[in-house]
C-alpha cells in the first residue's frame, strides 16, 4: 500500500468513525447488529405512518406519545402483547378500563402475526419486571388507540427463531421465513457489506459500476449454461456464468476500473454453497498485476468487514497450489486446525510390504499420512470403517489406520513388518503421541493427497461431533492460493487439455515459453481467495494479446475460436494489460453470518434441487406458448403419458 493510499484510507475510516460516535445505534434483539445504513433511528420513521420503530424505544422516551406499526409476536392473557417489526420488539399494555373497551376488544381478538397500528404513551416497566434481554426491556407502551391493518390466518409455522422448521417448508413460505430475526439479520448484514464495498470502490478508488447483459451467447468450457430461446428459428441466448468477457471488453474500452454486483447463472446441481443463480462482486482493472489485485481485495474486505465480527489482519497469507495440495489435500485449505499431510515415503521405502513397494517404486508414487490427535479416545472402530469406506467409494483407495499406544508402540497390522528403529522413525516423523490415530495411504501423489484431504475434514467433523473444538467458529482465516496449473488433463481423455479455470487466464511470466512446447507444465496467473476452507473468490491476470489467446483456444484447447471472434478482434485493438477477480457474495456473507447454507443469506433462493418451491418453478409451458420460439419438447415416454393424464 502506498503512503498516499494509506493516508486516504485512514482519513476515510476516521471520518466514518467520528460520524458514528454521534449516532445512536439501532439494535436488533438478536445480538445488537448495527443497521446497514448507519442512519439515525428517526430516519426510519420518515414518510411512514409511525413515530418510532419497535426496537428503538428506551427510558429517554418515557412520557412521549408514540405510534407503532408491526406484527403481533404473541399475546398473553388479554393483558399485554408484544409487537414486532424489522428492528425489534416492544411490549404493549392492553387497556383494561371501560373507556378503552373497544381497543381491548380489537387487540384481544387479533390473531398472532396480524398487522396492527397502535398509539399510546411510553411508560417505565414496574420494578422487577424489566427485561435486560430486550433492548426495549425498560419500557412498555400503554395503548390509547389500536387498529388492525390486516388480520392473519393460522400460519404453517410460528415466526420464532427457536421453532424448528424443515428447509422445504421455509422455501415454500419464504415470505414468512423472512420475518424471522435471523433472516432479517442476515439480509441487513449483506446490505451493509455491499454498501461499504460500493463506497470503497467508487468513492475511494474511482471504480465505475457498469451493468452487463444477462442475455449472451454460448461460450466454450466452464459449467453448463442456461439456454434462453429467441423468436428466431434455431437461435438461442445463454445466461452468462459470469461477466468475464464483458469486463475484459470494458478494459479494452478504456474504463480502467470496473465493478458490478453481478448476477450469474449455472445450470448445475445445488450444494450447500451453490445455487443455479448467484451473485458476485465482479472487479476488473487495467495496468495491474497479481499483487495489486490482492492488495485491493484485502483492503476492500477490511473496509467493509462488520465491526461485530472483530478486525481482520492484512496482508493475508499466501500458499502455492502445489503446497496446498501436498499439505492439506485440497486447493481450499481450512487452516484453522492442523492435521497436515505428512510424506513418510522415505521412512517406509525399505519396508517389505506389497502396497508400499508398489507405490514408492512408481514415478509419482508416495506414502503419506495424517495424524488425528487423541483419535483413539474419541473415535470408534465404526468411525474408522466409515472413513475407509468413504475413501473406497469416492477414490477407490485403501486406507490403513494405526493407533499409538502408551509406551510408544504402534497398534496396526503394519507393525509386524517394522523394526523397532523403523517404528521409532515413523513415530518421530508423524510426531504422534499416546492415543493418536494415523491414517496412511499409498499411491499416486495427487490421488493420495486428495484422499487424505478428504479424510482430514471428515475426521475433524467426527471429532467435533464428539465435543472437541478444532475449528473456532468465531475465527476467520483468509488465505491466497496461487500458482495454479494453467491447464488440466481431461478426465475422460487424459491426452487432451482443458482450462483449469477459464481460457482467458494468462500464463505465469516464468512459464510463457512452455505454453508453446509443454503447455501441461505451465503455471497460471490465477489466484483464489479462501476463507475457513471455502473458496470465496477467484481471479486472474488475463491474456491481452490476441495471438496468444487464439493459440490457447485453437491449439491447446481445440476450441473453435470463432465462438469468441468478438473478443479476439477486440484484443487486436489496443487492449491494455488487465486482470480482475470475482468474490462470491453469497458464500462470503454465509461465512460472516455463521449461516449453515448460502440459502440463509439469499432472500429468495432455490431449493437443493434448484427449484423455487414457493412458485413451483421451473414450470411447464404449453405447445401453443412454445410455438413462437420454434421449439418442441421431446417428452420421454413415461413423462409424455403422465402429461396426457
Amino acid at each position: 500500500m502506498s503512503f498516499r493510499h494509506g493516508l486516504r484510507l485512514l482519513y476515510s475510516q476516521l471520518s466514518l468513525f467520528s460520524r458514528e460516535l454521534n449516532r445512536p445505534w439501532c439494535r436488533y434483539v438478536s445480538n445488537s447488529l448495527a443497521l446497514s445504513s448507519e442512519k439515525r433511528a428517526s430516519d426510519f420513521n420518515s414518510f411512514v405512518a409511525r413515530t418510532n420503530t419497535c426496537g428503538e424505544l428506551h427510558s429517554a422516551h418515557v412520557g412521549q406519545e408514540v405510534t407503532l406499526c408491526g406484527w403481533i409476536q404473541y399475546q398473553r392473557q388479554g393483558l399485554f402483547l408484544v409487537l414486532r417489526d424489522f428492528q425489534g420488539l416492544t411490549q404493549i399494555i392492553i387497556p383494561q378500563d371501560e373507556a378503552h373497551s373497544h381497543v381491548k376488544k380489537v387487540l384481544y381478538d387479533a390473531p398472532v402475526e396480524s398487522v396492527v397500528r397502535v398509539t399510546g404513551t411510553v411508560t417505565s416497566r414496574p420494578p422487577g419486571q424489566k427485561n435486560p434481554r430486550m433492548p426495549t426491556g425498560d419500557i412498555e407502551v400503554k395503548v390509547k388507540t389500536a387498529e388492525v391493518l390486516n388480520s392473519c390466518k393460522k400460519l404453517p409455522f410460528e415466526i420464532k427463531d427457536f421453532i424448528k422448521k424443515s428447509e422445504a417448508l421455509r422455501m415454500q413460505y419464504r415470505y414468512l421465513d423472512l420475518r424471522s430475526f435471523q433472516m432479517q439479520h442476515n439480509l441487513r448484514l449483506r446490505s451493509q457489506m455491499v454498501m461499504k464495498m460500493r463506497e470503497y470502490l467508487c468513492n475511494l478508488h474511482g471504480f465505475v459500476d457498469v451493468e452487463t447483459p444477462t442475455l449472451f451467447k454460448r461460450t466454450p468450457g466452464g459449467a453448463k449454461e442456461f439456454v434462453v430461446p429467441s423468436r428466431e428459428p434455431g437461435r438461442f441466448y445463454c445466461l452468462p456464468q459470469s461477466p468475464q468477457q464483458f469486463k475484459q471488453l470494458l478494459m479494452v474500452g478504456g474504463l480502467d476500473r470496473y465493478f458490478q454486483v453481478a448476477r450469474c447463472y449455472r445450470d448445475e446441481g445445488s450444494k450447500p454453497d451453490r445455487q443455479p443463480e448467484f451473485t458476485q462482486i465482479d472487479i476488473e482493472m487495467s495496468f495491474v498485476d497479481q499483487a495489486g489485485i490482492q492488495r485491493l481485495i484485502e483492503d476492500l474486505l477490511q473496509y467493509s468487514w462488520p465491526n461485530e465480527r472483530g478486525p481482520i489482519t492484512t496482508p493475508f497469507p499466501s500458499m502455492s497450489y502445489a503446497e496446498a495440495l501436498a499439505e492439506y489435500g485440497t486447493d481450499k485449505p481450512d487452516t484453522r486446525f492442523g492435521m497436515k499431510i505428512i510424506d513418510i515415503s522415505d521412512v517406509l521405502r525399505s519396508v517389505e510390504i506389497g502396497f508400499v513397494q508398489n507405490a514408492v517404486n512408481k514415478p509419482q508414487g508416495t506414502v503419506k499420512a495424517i495424524c488425528i490427535p487423541q483419535g483413539a479416545r474419541h473415535l470408534q472402530n465404526k468411525d474408522f470403517e466409515s472413513l475407509k469406506e468413504s475413501a473406497k467409494s469416492q477414490f477407490n483407495q485403501e486406507v490403513l489406520h494405526l493407533i499409538m499406544k502408551p509406551y510408544e508402540s504402534l497398534k496396526s497390522p503394519l507393525s509386524k513388518f517394522l523394526s523397532e528403529e523403523q517404528q521409532s522413525e515413523l513415530i518421530q516423523a508423524l510426531k504422534v503421541q499416546a492415543d493418536d490415530v494415523v491414517l496412511l495411504v499409498a499411491g499416486e501423489h495427487e490421488k493420495v493427497c486428495l484422499v487424505l484431504g478428504n479424510m482430514r475434514l471428515e475426521s475433524a467433523n467426527l471429532l467435533e461431533s464428539r465435543g472437541l473444538v478444532l475449528r473456532d467458529p468465531t475465527a476467520f482465516h483468509f488465505l491466497w492460493v496461487v500458482d495454479f496449473p494453467l491447464f488440466l488433463h481431461k478426465e475422460e481423455n487424459p491426452a487432451e487439455l482443458e482450462s483449469a479455470h477459464h481460457p482467458f487466464t494468462a500464463p505465469h511470466p516464468s512459464d510463457t515459453s512452455l505454453l508453446y512446447s509443454e503447455p501441461a507444465k505451465v503455471r497460471s496467473q490465477h489466484y483464489d481467495l479462501v476463507l475457513n476452507g471455502s473458496e470465496i473468490g477467484g481471479g486472474s491476470i488475463r491474456i491481452h494479446n490476441a495471438e496468444q489467446q487464439r493459440f490457447v483456444l485453437e491449439t491447446v484447447l481445440k476450441e473453435d475460436p470463432e465462438l469468441l471472434s468478438h473478443l479476439l478482434e477486440a484484443l487486436k485493438c489496443g487492449a491494455p494489460p488487465h486482470g480482475g477477480i470475482a468474490l462470491g457474495l453469497d458464500r462470503l456473507i454465509c461465512l460472516v453470518a455463521g449461516a449453515p447454507s448460502i440459502r440463509d443469506v439469499i432472500a429468495f433462493p432455490k431449493s437443493f434441487k434448484g427449484r423455487d418451491l414457493m412458485s413451483n418453478a421451473p414450470d411447464y409451458i404449453t405447445p401453443e406458448e412454445l410455438e413462437p420460439y420454434h421449439i418442441q419438447v421431446a417428452w420421454p415416454a413415461a413423462a409424455a403419458e403422465a402429461n396426457k393424464n
